[in-house]
């Protein structure tokens, strides 16, 4: 190749790779899919502006509930691009509580194949040479609903006054749906992306998910998760993970509302954790309110504390059902409340646990967080009966001193029932200062 045409290409290259980023507009109510998704002419559904957008792209979303391409209830990203919910359908204000961009999907679509393990699925290139890199996303003002996919027990678990009874988790199913529920993540990262780069997820609410909300795995970069609510979810309210084998992931969790992060299971045994932390990430985590999950409000239990620099400073916690922060203390793990947070000062990992207090004025959700549903929640009775197998086998095994074999039954009164998502939305200002605060418009 000559010393010209070289230099041209060159030119090319660099033009290519410093195209101003497109606004794309889609509009469920007004758009259509052959429109070029203008402001004037946007497209009618988010799939397809997601096939047409390129890197960096900015995609304004106007309200409506989004159902994914043929109702899969699903949205995969495969590019790095902005997505941007809360406007009125001809895009002239903004407001993510009144003009609701959702993700809602319904049980009768469960049948959907495909590769979406999260209502959004997040997913560049696997390999480091190809994948994008220096890039800054933002996920901004979408509802994150799976209440209306799931299946629910027509009588068991059911408070008075609920529209469900409690969660099934499949293949268990109520009669009345037609699939079980679909367990998936709100939002998801492929472990097996390589792209280096910034993701925010701001001004969003999470409701009644079916497994973690976030679980963000990022393999080099800054993940910040900025002003959102997240409200009756299970496993994990927020989990952030670096794919990298070394420290490259640094996390910003601020001004959240985490709320109702139920176990994996209704025997309430394991997990339940509000904010979890892992290895190789740097996370600063502030201005949070983190209360009411079923085992505890953060975690930092998961891989080698060593490898983790945690700051986790000015956060309100209340009525977390077994502990406000579990952490590996070698060879055992403390469960502390916020009153004890002093012994935890030099752990290792934890750079900063400092100005963390215990909710004093419980009042700030008045109006604001289900009354019935709070009241169910916390009176919540959980009960465990031992059956022993009365067969020859036990015999034996007490004549040798054996344990004994048997069944063990357990009861709760609720499990992950669905939460009304417009009362998730009035968590958004509660308290000023910490948690999740009015969007801006």
């Amino acid at each position: 190749m000559n010393c010209r045409l070289s230099a041209v290409l060159t030119v090319l290259v660099a033009a290519a790779l410093n195209v101003p980023a497109a606004d794309l507009y889609v509009s469920l109510s007004t758009g259509k899919n052959k429109n070029p998704g203008t402001q004037q002419a946007p497209f009618k559904n988010l799939w397809k502006a997601l096939e047409k957008a390129k890197t960096g792209d900015v995609i304004h979303i106007a309200e409506g509930n989004y159902p994914g391409k043929m109702k899969c209830g699903w949205f995969k990203m495969t590019k790095p691009v902005s997505l941007y919910g809360g406007y009125s359908p001809d895009f002239s204000q903004r407001d993510p509580l009144k003009f609701k961009t959702m993700f809602q999907p319904r049980n009768e679509n469960n049948d959907k194949k495909g590769g979406g393990l999260g209502l959004l699925h997040i997913e560049f290139g696997k390999s480091p040479a190809t994948a994008p890199k220096g890039f800054n996303i933002a996920i901004d003002g979408i509802i994150f609903d799976d209440g209306f996919a799931s299946s629910y027990h027509a009588t068991k678990g059911k408070p008075e006054g609920f529209d469900t009874g409690m969660w099934l988790e499949g293949p268990a199913m109520n009669k009345a749906d037609k699939f079980p529920s679909a367990n998936r993540y709100s939002i998801y990262s492929a472990t097996a992306s390589r792209g280096e780069g910034n993701i925010t997820i701001r001004n969003c609410t999470f409701v009644n998910g079916s497994n973690m909300a976030v679980n963000i795995n990022w393999y080099k970069g800054g993940v910040f998760i900025l002003n959102n609510v997240f409200c009756n979810n299970r496993m994990i309210g927020i989990n952030v993970t670096c794919s990298n084998a070394k420290p490259a992931v640094v996390w910003e969790c601020a001004y959240n509302t985490v709320l109702f992060t139920w176990s994996r299971l209704n025997d309430l045994a394991d997990m339940g954790f509000g904010i979890r932390t892992n290895t190789n990430v740097t996370a600063n985590i502030h201005n949070n309110i983190i209360g009411l999950n079923v085992l505890t409000g953060f975690d930092n239990t998961k891989g080698n504390s060593k490898s983790k620099k945690t700051k986790l400073d000015n956060n309100v916690f209340f009525l977390n059902r077994e502990s406000d922060v579990q952490m590996t203390i070698s060879p055992s793990i403390a469960k502390v409340r916020v009153d004890g947070f002093e012994d935890l000062e030099g752990t290792d990992g934890i750079e900063s646990i400092s100005g963390n207090v215990d909710l004093k004025d419980p009042s700030v959700f008045k109006g604001r967080i289900n009354a019935k549903y709070l009241n169910a929640f916390t009176t919540m009775k959980y009960s465990e009966k031992t059956k022993l197998d009365p067969g020859k086998c036990n015999a034996l095994r007490s004549v040798l001193g054996l344990p004994l074999q048997g069944t063990i039954k357990t009861t709760c009164d609720m499990y992950a029932n669905r939460y009304p998502m417009e009362d998730a939305l009035k968590l958004f200002g509660a308290m000023q200062g910490a948690g999740a605060q009015l969007p801006q418009k």
